[in-house]
């Protein structure tokens, strides 16, 4: 297949030469799969995060009116979760009850937990990966008030699985997610950009508010930032997972071949 590649290249140039990824570049780039790429199909693959992390200052927390000192057990979804959740209690000046009892996505939330409470196992409970595991642990605490920290666009999934269960809790708003500033990009000179959320196609026109695809070709990695690519006008022409391509490296490289064999 490499060598169909390889006489495509000397013929047709092939369509993609610059990809734009919304992410940061991965710590070891030659071992990751994208140096895979880079390597069999010489292209020239560059890293930007399209979104960032923000804090909500603490008069924005309590125009929600939640109250942290009248909950029981907090449910953390990520490291985010648990970094701006003491964050906000400091600059609230929140003391956290030792009584208090953390119920975690993962074993690697619950440990991080150490960076800011003491670890007992006796308050902190932890699901395998997935938050249907760790339902099945609140369920069995259902006499706690729950505290849910999130970012202002989370997976709607979850509240509607407490809710499901009859679960006693209040979700806080705690971070948000932005569009990174992006003006040191020169969108026009990719030949496909890569997407991993619906807030990053939302950061692209905030960004760039007259763009336009033309010959650009968008990739999208999941069914909502699929879905997001197509609502904003966009065509997707490169969409993971997929039976066949677990993950967008996988994904670029399958069209890739496809291209060399038209």
């Amino acid at each position: 297949m490499c060598q169909l590649v390889k006489q495509k290249r000397e013929g047709q140039e092939l369509k993609i030469k610059n990809i734009l990824v919304s992410q940061p570049e991965p710590a070891e780039l030659e071992k990751s799969p994208y140096g895979e790429l880079v390597r069999k199909f010489k292209l020239n693959i560059e890293f930007k995060k399209f979104i960032k992390i923000e804090g909500v200052t603490a008069s924005e927390f309590r125009k929600d009116k939640v109250y942290i000192q009248d909950h029981t057990a907090i449910i953390f979804t990520s490291r985010n979760a648990v970094d701006h959740f003491f964050r906000i209690a400091r600059d609230m000046r929140v003391e956290i009850s030792d009584t208090m009892k953390y119920f975690c996505i993962s074993e690697a939330t619950a440990f991080y937990l150490q960076k800011y409470v003491q670890f007992r196992k006796r308050k902190i409970f932890h699901g395998k990966q997935d938050f249907q595991d760790l339902l099945e642990i609140i369920v069995k605490h259902n006499d706690e008030k729950y505290l849910l920290p999130c970012s202002d666009i989370h997976k709607l999934s979850l509240p509607k699985m407490l809710d499901a269960k009859k679960i006693n809790y209040s979700k806080a708003v705690i971070y948000k997610t932005v569009a990174s500033d992006l003006s040191d990009v020169d969108i026009s000179r990719y030949d496909l950009i890569v997407f991993f959320s619906p807030a990053g196609v939302k950061s692209l026109f905030r960004n760039f508010p007259e763009f336009e695809q033309n010959s650009t070709l968008i990739g999208a990695f999941g069914p909502t930032t699929a879905k997001a690519v197509k609502e904003s006008g966009l065509k997707l022409n490169i969409a993971a997972p997929t039976k066949t391509a677990l993950s967008m490296t996988m994904a670029i490289d399958e069209y890739m071949i496809r291209e060399a064999k038209k």
